[in-house]
């Protein structure tokens, strides 16, 4: 699933190091652990696979779990890929995982029953 704006009222510190989907990393920050350019990660917001928070001043934020979809976005890019066919193949991806991990839930509770 494509991270959401999660409402999360005031995480303490602790909260933050855990939280996949905290907007830790800046834009330059981002870029330089993905090895990729700013560019690229402006062009998958565009793409609407990562839609970043903004800080106060305004600069982009990402979470670790966007840049794992960034990570894997720039993977099929690599490979030839264009960036709006890689943002849809990976957008369908999440989804299949979703998908399966729903299913597995509820064969859990049927076999709890």
């Amino acid at each position: 699933m494509i991270p959401d704006q999660r409402d999360v009222a005031a995480p303490s510190a602790a909260d933050k190091f855990d939280d996949e989907h905290y907007p830790a990393y800046t834009m330059g920050r981002a870029a330089e652990m993905l090895g990729t350019t700013q560019g690229f990660l402006r062009s998958l917001g565009e793409a609407g696979l990562i839609e970043p928070q903004r800080s106060s001043g305004g600069h982009r934020r990402f979470s670790r779990y966007q840049l794992r979809l960034a990570a894997r976005a720039r993977e099929l890019v690599d490979q030839g890929t264009p960036v709006d066919a890689a943002c849809r193949i990976i957008s369908l991806e999440d989804q299949l995982h979703e998908a399966r991990a729903h299913n597995q839930r509820q064969t859990q509770d049927d076999n709890q029953r």
